[in-house]
């Protein structure tokens, strides 16, 4: 892989764009807060999307008349559409800008959301749920670029870890007000309403949002966002840049690293509740409250990991990549010693507060991720890496239920979530030693 025989003269690491204590320009300040409340709007309803079919799957399977086989096949289609559409969504993210990509793919997901409720068999349903995997894939590739767009290197954790915590929000907020939807109206119009919704969101994203490149941007504001008092056009993401990033170890690095990472949590994401009622034998009625707490615990790890990396990173100044590394292989090494009382503790209140410090440790570890992917990315590259990771991480999300369940199904829960802590410390390895220096920047 090119990057391992370059020596660190060849390759210096980035400097920071602006003083670490430089005022923010009004105006930035201004895109900044409307950036991150949209963003933090879009992923919410982004991840609400995600759950319905979770939250209303013993309803569809009994209308529909679905085996189960064909609901773990219905379930698992999103992820691996999702996954794949990483790909070349990065580099469109790149070349168009987020405005236009997240807005395109916010009216495409919302449409497909909608059609779910209108479906009438198996393989209606199916095509809609791998039309919402292509259409959900710019919200986090465009939320990178969005943050790398309004904020310096320095200070890019915080709103990272901002917009991450859209995730475990919006999936501890589904069945709270999903069920609602289904109890009032039913799962049909749960769907469509909920795709009416991401096409208001749609609406409110073109309102609002600018990307730098509209603007006119002063002096004072280019100088702060690139520590360069003119703002010099970026270099098109060409299709030959793409392919190059594979060439980089630190590129295979945080696929493999952010693979352990997301397995991990989607043996929770998918299994948790059949787990408390299989495995630790509760009702389901309790399962229902405590299978909700790690994720609100989630939501917290997110806005705090941010802040933590960009503590971190202020403490390694001439290194953003090692200051952004760091916390991830910490929260993933976390994940996987919590993992192991969660899986062999006897007590139930133990299982659940392991349980919460591993969702809590996922979530920042997913925020941190996504921050590095910032530091070491070209600057006109940054959503391209983020989407390989990301798709990454969507391969281990999709073969994480399916790994579980035949695990479960042939022994017991116990050395299926000792195989993902396994697969997660391996994640953290793949990290620490293999992502150590930024990619050469072609575009200055």
């Amino acid at each position: 892989m090119a990057d391992m025989s370059l020596s660190k003269a060849e390759t210096p690491p980035p400097t920071f764009a602006a003083p670490l204590d430089a005022a923010v320009p009004p105006r930035v300040r201004r895109a900044q807060i409307t950036s991150l409340a949209l963003l933090i709007l879009t992923g919410v309803i982004n991840y609400m999307d995600r759950g319905t079919l979770a939250v209303a799957n013993q309803s569809i399977a009994k209308e529909l008349g679905l085996s189960l086989g064909q609901m773990g096949l219905l379930l698992s289609a999103f992820s691996w559409s999702y996954a794949l559409a990483q790909l070349p969504t990065g580099g469109l993210v790149d070349r168009v800008g987020p405005r236009r990509l997240l807005g395109v793919g916010l009216v495409a997901w919302s449409l497909a959301q909608a059609a779910g409720g209108l479906v009438s068999n198996f393989f209606q349903f199916i095509t809609a749920r791998i039309c919402l995997g292509i259409g959900e894939a710019p919200q986090f590739p465009s939320a990178a670029r969005v943050v790398s767009n309004w904020f310096p290197v320095s200070k890019r954790g915080t709103p990272t870890g901002i917009f991450n915590s859209a995730s475990p929000l919006g999936t501890a907020l589904a069945p709270l007000i999903l069920t609602q939807l289904i109890l009032i109206l039913d799962w049909r119009w749960m769907f469509i309403l909920t795709g009416a919704l991401g096409i208001l969101a749609a609406v409110i994203w073109f309102a609002l949002y600018r990307d730098p490149v509209d603007l006119k941007l002063s002096a004072e504001e280019t100088t702060y966002l690139t520590g360069e008092a003119e703002d010099k056009p970026k270099v098109k993401v060409t299709f030959q840049d793409w392919v190059g990033l594979f060439s980089f170890r630190s590129t295979w690095g945080m696929i493999l690293g952010y693979f352990g990472s997301v397995y991990l949590n989607w043996v929770y994401l998918s299994w948790l509740p059949a787990y408390l009622v299989n495995e630790r034998h509760m009702s389901l009625a309790r399962t229902g409250v405590m299978a909700s707490v790690p994720f609100f615990c989630g939501f917290l790890g997110c806005l705090l990991a941010g802040w933590f990396s960009d503590q971190v990173t202020k403490r390694t100044i001439g290194s953003p990549v090692k200051g952004r590394r760091i916390p991830v292989v910490i929260a993933m090494l976390g994940m996987a010693i919590f993992t192991v009382p969660a899986a062999l503790a006897e007590s139930n209140t133990v299982a659940i507060a392991c349980i919460s410090v591993v969702i809590f440790l996922a979530n920042a570890a997913s925020a941190c991720s996504w921050a590095l992917a910032t530091a070491v990315a070209p600057s006109n590259r940054i959503a391209s890496l983020g989407s390989l990771q990301n798709f990454g991480g969507f391969i281990g999300g999709a073969l994480a239920p399916i790994a579980t369940g035949f695990i479960a199904q042939s022994f017991s829960f116990v050395p299926a979530l000792l195989t993902g802590a396994a697969i997660a410390f391996c994640g953290a390895m793949s990290y620490l030693f293999l992502v150590t220096r930024a990619i050469p920047d072609n575009s200055k």
